[in-house]
């Protein structure tokens, strides 16, 4: 783990460095946004209330996420783990089925851990600094900062990749590492710092998207340099193709799963259907689907008759409790067992 001065940056760095704004169109820009997160704010589960937990979780969640596929995640999760102390003493496993299908299970990993340092040596307490925040597992510079302004009110400003965007449009200018983080905390507004961030956030989201931009529904339109996309913004990089086959093994109630090894470096432990390592055989797949994971697009052909296999039989009762991975869960919607 990273000192906390370098995370958190430092204080005399970030005065140092000038803003691009002056400060009458500091006031200006924090007045607009604020006034249009105000009225056009999407209406999302933890925006609720300043609960630091359910904070906690929803940031978690929407890291690498897109908040579409979190809502319903969020819902459930909080189903099974209403407070801290039932993510605590949950099982690992229990954790992870609730996670499935976010995909980056090292998160959901290191919010059960930080659950049990909460509940063990804070008393179910949440640290209410961005500074204290930084000492628990899984929590980086971005979410420490997102919970102490939005749950607690810390005057401390984010700087995720649509934040980002925001400055560097609106400054007209390439700013990175403590630049940016630096940028952002002068243009924060100390008085409502979660309400802020959350609109820098939801700018950036919503209006400044990183093609198309809508400028003109943009409350800060008259103060950006850029008003569009910046020249020279880098491509996105290609996906890659390549193509998987599974085998679907079902009987009186039950299911053939295999579980991955506890060493993976990706999805260790979770349970997922057999692989076909030689899908050459005669006839047609049951069904065929798309699924995509990081740079890697997958075209996944799924069959019901693959020759032997080994593994274990789950019942189809106890599949929302297993921790199936991502892909694992959408071949079974699909084939209607899930």
């Amino acid at each position: 783990m990273l000192p906390v001065s370098r995370k958190l940056g430092s204080v005399k760095t970030q005065q140092s460095i000038r803003s691009f704004l002056s400060i009458p169109q500091r006031r200006r820009f924090r007045r607009s946004l604020l006034a249009w997160y105000d009225l056009h704010r999407r209406a999302l589960p933890w925006r609720v209330n300043r609960d630091p937990y359910r904070v906690w979780v929803s940031e978690i969640m929407l890291q690498q996420t897109r908040v579409a596929a979190v809502i319903e995640h969020y819902h459930e999760f909080l189903r099974r783990f209403p407070i801290v102390q039932k993510l605590a003493v949950a099982r690992e496993a229990s954790v992870l089925a609730a996670w499935s299908g976010l995909g980056y299970y090292r998160r959901a990993r290191m919010m059960h851990a930080a659950a049990k340092v909460i509940t063990r040596e804070l008393a179910g307490k949440f640290p209410e600094s961005a500074k204290e925040l930084l000492k628990l597992p899984g929590i980086g510079r971005y979410t420490a900062a997102a919970i102490a302004s939005i749950a607690f009110g810390e005057a401390v400003a984010v700087v995720d990749g649509n934040v980002e965007r925001v400055l560097q449009r609106v400054s007209g200018r390439r700013l990175v590492g403590e630049e940016l983080w630096a940028e952002a905390s002068q243009v924060l507004d100390a008085k409502r710092p979660g309400d802020f961030n959350q609109a820098m956030m939801e700018l950036g989201a919503v209006v400044c998207t990183p093609h198309a931009p809508k400028c003109l529904a943009c409350p800060v339109l008259e103060i950006c340099a850029t008003r569009g996309e910046m020249a020279g913004a880098g491509k996105i990089s290609a996906q890659r193709k390549r193509e998987i086959h599974y085998a679907l093994h079902c009987r009186e109630g039950e299911v053939l799963l295999v579980q991955r090894a506890r060493g993976e470096s990706l999805m260790a432990g979770m349970w997922e259907l057999p692989e076909v390592v030689n899908p050459e055989r005669p006839g047609e797949p049951a069904f065929s689907l798309r699924h995509s994971i990081t740079v890697t697009d997958y075209t996944v052909r799924v069959w019901r008759d693959a020759g032997e296999m080994s593994g274990q039989w789950i019942s189809v009762e106890r599949l929302p409790q297993v921790a199936l991975t991502g892909l694992a869960r959408k071949i079974l919607r699909r084939a209607e067992i899930l």
